[in-house]
């Protein structure tokens, strides 16, 4: 038992470092729609479950703010909120190239339904990402905050998540069989 609580705590801890290295490097880069910033959240949640996927957006988040932005700790609600849905799918539903392509569709939705209104209350609906040009446009043009914050979050997501979902099926096919063993989760290859 304990083995295999080392072993899940060693694999939510890469992934934190996947979340914090990719969310970086690609807001570093301004790749436009695409974050990465939960693709490790996504892993964690699809071979352990949506406590540990949970677990993982949280600490995350909470490291991210403690370390260099602390504005990004309410965003901790959309990572966690992440790794509970995919660790759900995948406890009741596996995780092939299907249903994580369903996934990253639903939290393409889920994920800017929670993250505007957070947006709007701290940045005033613009974050510095490369959808602010959206927004501001939209905003110009007389739509909502909310519509003007939420529609391009949606754009974005769309493309990050159902990115993130495959690449996560994609990492968890590569990993050793005996490693996946008493993982949650069922993989199936197609």
């Amino acid at each position: 038992m304990k083995n295999n609580y080392s072993k899940v705590m060693m694999f939510s801890t890469v992934c934190i470092v996947i979340n914090i290295v990719f969310g970086t490097l690609v807001g570093i880069l301004k790749i436009p729609l695409l974050f990465l910033d939960t693709m490790g959240t996504i892993l964690a949640a699809a071979v352990f479950g949506p406590i540990w996927g949970g677990a993982v957006g949280l600490l995350t988040n909470v490291i991210i703010g403690i370390t260099t932005n602390p504005v990004d700790i309410p965003f901790a609600l959309v990572n966690m909120t992440i790794g509970i849905i995919v660790g759900l799918v995948a406890m009741k539903f596996g995780f092939n190239l299907i249903t994580s392509i369903i996934t990253g569709l639903v939290l393409a939705i889920v994920a800017p339904l929670i993250g505007t209104p957070i947006a709007i209350w701290i940045y005033g609906g613009l974050t510095g990402s490369s959808t602010d040009f959206f927004v501001a446009w939209l905003l110009a043009s007389g739509e909502s905050i909310f519509t003007s914050a939420f529609l391009p979050r949606i754009v974005g997501n769309l493309v990050d998540k159902v990115a993130s979902c495959i690449i996560a099926y994609v990492i968890i096919t590569r990993l050793p069989k005996e490693y996946l063993k008493g993982a949650l989760t069922r993989v199936k290859s197609e």
